[in-house]
């Protein structure tokens, strides 16, 4: 049975069980040498299902587990029969969607543990196995946190609000026009990547991102100033490729990472879970350097000027 405190302790012990989980997560992939083990949106998942064990990523435990697992396993195998495109690109977000929709679940993250290994050139059998022991790890915390876990019985304003954008934002989309307008931001980023030979422009998260944003646009800001959001993330990657250089250690490093980033959003008051993953990235990539940061600073900007395009043409047909 939950304990029930305030909206203060009951925060701070569950950014712990989310560090202490990561830095387990962390822990094992250093052991093992699988640094796929540490899949950077479990972060995110982790963040979101523990402070928010009501919202609809936590309600769907087993599609928590499904979900992800199933679109790795359908990512690794393209990858491991196509080269890097913007086409291949294309095909495993499209199949992840469609996976997604069939089940009608809300794990929004799957889209990214889909793209991971074609770009990271992932082809060991060992990632799909990585992630399914992942989430199943972390759906028995969740089920241990539900059970023994702080509540709060009257959050704060500025936490419900928070809840409420971040449900908005991960219900099944029902425009109309969000498949058009996503797969319009992923061939147009993804050519750039391409092309430029700068695979991070379309780092996965933000795929994850501009899936609950093109998919929700008439849900509230998901971030108080979208101008912004480019720098948040830069700084985020940023923290992540300077810790993985300078602490010693990667589980001390993954944990100041990830508190960083906690950190960092809340200051800029961004309601995306999926943007805490940014910072985890340069621990899963072979050699990182200075081209990474650059790149998500990059696409994140393709991705605000995305959602100010889209929003605008939903208007003005709405209009016509």
């Amino acid at each position: 049975m939950q304990t029930v405190r305030g909206s203060t302790t009951a925060r701070i012990v569950g950014e712990v069980v989310v560090l202490a989980f990561m830095g387990l997560v962390a822990f094992v992939a250093s052991k093992t040498g699988l640094a796929v083990i540490l899949f950077p949106e479990l972060v995110a998942l982790s963040h979101d299902v523990i402070n928010r064990p009501q919202g609809k990523w936590a309600s769907q435990p087993l599609r928590l587990i499904v979900t992800p697992t199933v679109t790795a396993a359908l990512g690794l195998f393209l990858t491991r029969h196509l080269s890097y495109n913007v086409l291949s690109i294309a095909l495993i977000v499209a199949l992840s969607l469609v996976f997604i929709r069939l089940t009608k679940s809300a794990i929004g993250p799957a889209i990214s543990a889909g793209v991971l290994p074609l770009v990271l050139g992932e082809r060991s059998w060992y990632y799909p196995l990585a992630i399914f022991a992942d989430v199943s790890l972390l759906v028995v915390i969740l089920m241990l946190w539900n059970r023994y876990g702080l509540c709060c019985i009257d959050p704060p304003k500025k936490v419900m609000k928070h809840n409420e954008i971040v449900e908005a934002h991960q219900a099944i989309p029902l425009n109309r026009f969000w498949p058009v307008g996503l797969m319009t931001f992923v061939i147009l980023v993804g050519a750039a990547a391409q092309f430029t030979d700068l695979r991070f422009l379309l780092f996965p998260p933000v795929i994850v991102m501009a899936y609950e944003i093109v998919g929700h646009p008439t849900a509230p800001d998901w971030v108080r100033r979208p101008v912004l959001f480019p720098f948040v993330c830069l700084l985020t990657s940023t923290i992540g490729r300077l810790t993985y250089d300078l602490v010693q250690g990667t589980v001390l490093a993954v944990m100041v990472t990830v508190l960083c980033s906690i950190i960092i959003l809340r200051r800029f008051e961004v309601h995306m879970p999926p943007a805490l993953a940014v910072g985890l990235l340069p621990f899963v990539i072979k050699m990182p350097n200075y081209k990474f940061p650059i790149s998500v600073f990059l696409g994140t900007i393709a991705l605000v000027l995305c959602c100010f395009g889209y929003r605008r043409i939903l208007q003005m047909l709405k209009n016509t």
